[in-house]
């Protein structure tokens, strides 16, 4: 553990010296200013800066954490010829790529709240889950991101590999699914529908903010599905379990590829 956070002030210093971060956080911070000022500060400000959030958090997490592991590649080089465990090293440099880009995403978020004194309105308990949700999605997206950029050598495919996945999982996932809905309408579609929200953490944290809200009609047709399917505790509880595995299993891939990889 004295290893990892060895590792780790070294990552964290050169995170908050870089623009990016503070680039990433203003970009936020304004955002989530604007939807106060012209939305009223209400639940429908929480709802437009959640399509925000789930559309720029898994793309700053898959291009920052694929260019970080490349351009980190001979400090690795350089830690590997050090007697520290390979796992140990792992851990440091995927904790020093997503804990300051969760942290800088999460404070941008809430900070226009918390300036205007909404922290302890009763948007709270929605913004803490807004907040929870942007540092999952940004740890499981950087993890995603190790297992690309450890994967594919080339600087240049690993990017797009990491942007095309983002584009399916933001952008195509929910009009694939609806497509495939009305293919097949005359079947049921639930059971079918559910096991396909599974693969898709964007799906299961916006599902997961809007159970119980009339506004989950309008976030996609898995959405909907879900509304109706699984708005109770168990089933948060199982869409809670699919999303850590999102971060589980990619975490363990990476960390085993990262073993084996002739550096």
């Amino acid at each position: 553990m004295t290893e990892v956070l060895c590792l780790l002030r070294p990552a964290w210093r050169e995170a908050l010296r870089g623009r990016w971060l503070i680039g990433l956080a203003i970009a936020l911070a304004g955002a989530g200013e604007m939807l106060i000022r012209f939305g009223g500060g209400g639940a429908t400000t929480i709802v437009s800066l959640l399509d925000v959030v789930l559309i720029v958090t898994p793309l700053a997490a898959l291009v920052v954490g694929t260019m970080q592991v490349h351009n980190a590649r001979e400090i690795t080089e350089l830690f590997l010829a050090q007697p520290i465990a390979r796992r140990r090293l792992f851990i440091g440099l995927y904790l020093g790529t997503a804990l300051p880009l969760a942290a800088a995403l999460t404070i941008g978020l809430l900070a226009p709240f918390a300036w205007h004194g909404l922290l302890f309105s009763p948007l709270a308990a929605s913004l803490l889950r807004l907040g929870a949700a942007t540092a999952a999605l940004t740890m499981i997206g950087s993890a995603v991101a190790f297992v690309v950029a450890l994967k594919a050598d080339d600087r240049v495919r690993a990017l797009g590999f990491a942007l095309g996945g983002w584009l399916i999982g933001a952008v195509l996932w929910d009009g694939v699914i609806l497509l495939l809905a009305l293919l097949f309408g005359d079947r049921p579609v639930e059971i079918p529908l559910l096991v396909a929200l599974a693969f898709n953490p964007i799906d299961l944290a916006r599902v997961l903010l809007l159970l119980g809200t009339d506004a989950a009609a309008l976030f996609g047709y898995t959405g909907a599905v879900v509304q109706h399917t699984m708005g109770t505790a168990a089933g948060h509880a199982l869409l809670i379990t699919a999303l850590a595995l999102w971060l589980a299993l990619p975490l363990w891939f990476a960390a085993r590829t990262f073993d084996h990889k002739d550096f």
